[in-house]
């Protein structure tokens, strides 16, 4: 069995809430269902993707608020919100919202840039200022200061008899701005997080910048991200490599699951793109092959959280069984122990 001086400290675990474009409602309650059995499973916690124009979790803000309501204990994050989407004041209020609700349980990831497939999406998106939005930096900022409780009003006070106006957003989620996560792929992301005191979303995919090696690539942010980080050594890192353990599959999910690993593996053998993005290998086998795989792993060898990726386009069923293989073997594999 591998061994390591330093225990995983949090599990969790992320899914991409797949649906059917003319059924959308199973999709969503599939979802909220695999949230349930991760917390019965006592895992850390559990993050849902972003989509957008497709079929998958455009709202992710949303199904967490129903988490919230089905759930008592695991935590709630997104991975991640780009915020090329939103406008911070409003998402901040949501956020907020479903913080108090949770319990302050939710740990919001965000990213920036422009919206996928802007050019196609602009006119309904932004119809008058479309070619004005900054999607750079700023726009965390300010989702930072409002979350922080930062003016955002130069008036408060009564109104009438019954409007009572507050110069800050509201309500105010205290300590929520400590659990927002930034999803970064680069060194300068990595830096920018840090700066800022954010925790760092590494995820399956980073820029090949000083290298072409995964592994060494994402080291290189994790180090850049806590060298700029008031916290140092001691912030926050979460990695969410893919993994497919396949303990507890039958011989049909096990053949299905190669499958699509194998059709995944090529894209992982060079920089893609013009961004020269780096994907890592999904992770596949026994717990135990899969615990010597990551040990093996130079970034994970620095980092005490994960939330590792369900696999984008399997059915309820397979979820479950990859779910409760990630919590009763490949956690305790990793020297984890639920929380239960």
């Amino acid at each position: 069995m591998p061994t390591s001086d330093q225990p995983l400290r949090k599990l969790g675990f992320l899914t991409i809430g797949l649906f059917d474009r003319d059924t959308p409602r199973a999709g969503h309650e599939s979802t909220l269902e695999i949230i349930q059995l991760g917390e019965r499973l006592g895992l850390d916690s559990a993050w849902v993707r972003h989509r957008h124009l497709q079929y998958g979790i455009s709202s992710p803000v949303a199904v967490l608020a129903a988490a919230s309501q089905r759930t008592s204990r695991i935590e709630l994050g997104t991975a991640v919100i780009p915020l090329g989407w939103e406008n911070p004041l409003r998402l901040a209020e949501d956020l907020a919202t479903v913080d108090l609700l949770s319990g302050g349980r939710l740990n919001p990831g965000i990213s920036v840039g422009p919206p996928m497939n802007y050019d196609t999406v602009k006119q309904a998106l932004y119809p008058d200022t479309g070619d004005a939005e900054d999607f750079g930096y700023r726009r965390v900022e300010r989702l930072l200061d409002h979350i922080a409780g930062k003016p955002a009003s130069d008036y408060s006070g009564r109104k009438g008899v019954v409007e009572e106006f507050s110069e800050r957003v509201e309500p105010h989620a205290e300590g929520l701005r400590g659990r927002l996560w930034y999803g970064g792929g680069s060194l300068r992301s990595a830096r920018w997080a840090g700066e800022h005191a954010m925790n760092f979303l590494t995820s399956s995919v980073v820029k090949a910048e000083e290298s072409e090696d995964f592994a060494e690539i994402q080291l290189s942010h994790v180090r850049a991200f806590r060298a700029r980080h008031p916290d140092g050594a001691r912030a926050r890192v979460s990695q969410g490599l893919v993994v497919i353990p396949t303990d507890g599959a039958t011989a049909g999910q096990k053949s299905r699951y190669q499958a699509y690993v194998d059709q995944r593996t090529p894209r992982t053998a060079s920089p893609q793109g013009p961004a020269r993005m780096m994907f890592a290998p999904d992770l596949i086998g026994s717990s135990e092959q899969i615990a010597e795989q990551l040990y093996a792993h130079a970034a994970f060898r620095e980092i005490d959280e994960v939330a590792f990726a369900l696999p984008f386009s399997f059915e309820h069923d397979d979820y479950v069984q990859i779910l409760t293989d990630i919590a009763t073997k490949l956690g305790p594999a990793l020297g984890w122990q639920p929380r239960l």
